[in-house]
């Protein structure tokens, strides 16, 4: 369907007008609630005629009187007699046309509000289920993270490896449970303070003799984890664990001015 073509026909003026028939009436309303173009036309054509309708209508009251005397032929002295003429009979039907179609417009406008409104309420109900799911699923992942730790503390195959605070935070303290099995460790590090910024922990598998560091990568989810339980991948055969702080992204060699805890795997436990 050509818009621009039926804008022109001339088919909207006869719908503000009240001349269609009712099913033509209908479809008008149908293609208005389609095409806003159609509806913005509508708007504009009932906007026109009642501007005209008020330009046209004198408002001065002596011209009005003026006008009045000089029907009734009063504008002399002398008396007239005046002839009765059969009242215009008005037609209420074109009347009701138009109040209808201003009824409509109006009902139009009230209905594409109500319409946006309810899309904006649908669109934060979305928004809130959402947001929901991703809780339940967060909550979810933590009970099974919590679940698994659990079970790692109950096998007694596991090596526990606490780690002390160092000097450059001697409030600090780790603790490391170490499934070589799995060549996997869980770290508990819910004694670090949060990183300042630019800053996160470096995990270290350390060979004691020579010392020999390897990373075990970079926690970068410390500040918005809530537990603090990291599950780190270990396949090293690992004599002493620490963490330092280190620059974003995490170094290829611990700065061990900025070792925050150390620990040393236990001979029984390692053999």
């Amino acid at each position: 369907m050509d818009i621009k073509e039926y804008i022109e026909s001339g088919i909207l003026e006869l719908y503000v007008a009240g001349a269609l028939s009712e099913i033509e009436s209908k479809e008008v309303y149908d293609l208005m609630l389609k095409h806003p173009e159609i509806l913005d036309e509508v708007l504009k054509i009932e906007a026109s005629i009642m501007s005209l309708s008020q330009a046209v209508s004198p408002r001065d009251s002596k011209y009005i009187y003026s006008l009045i005397k000089e029907k009734l032929g009063l504008g002399g002295s002398d008396s007239k007699v005046i002839s009765l003429k059969e009242p215009r009979t008005i037609n209420w039907f074109n009347y009701s046309g138009w109040a209808a179609s201003i009824l409509l417009a109006g009902g139009l406008i009230w209905a594409l509000v109500q319409n946006n409104e309810l899309k904006t309420q649908i669109t934060k109900a979305d928004t809130d289920i959402e947001f929901l799911e991703t809780q339940i699923e967060n909550a979810n992942s933590d009970l099974k993270e919590a679940n698994n730790f659990i079970a790692t503390l109950r096998d007694r195959n596991i090596i526990t490896v606490p780690l002390d605070g160092q000097a450059v935070y001697p409030e600090a303290y780790a603790k490391v449970y170490w499934d070589k099995a799995t060549n996997s460790i869980f770290l508990d590090a819910q004694g670090l303070p949060d990183p300042p910024p630019g800053k996160v922990y470096q995990v270290w598998s350390l060979k004691l003799d020579p010392l020999t560091p390897t990373s075990l990568g970079v926690i970068d989810t410390f500040t918005t984890d809530n537990n603090k339980i990291f599950v780190i991948n270990n396949p090293n055969e690992s004599e002493a664990f620490g963490i330092t702080l280190e620059p974003e992204g995490g170094s290829e060699s611990p700065t061990l001015e900025q070792l925050y805890t150390l620990g040393v795997v236990s001979n029984n436990a390692s053999s």
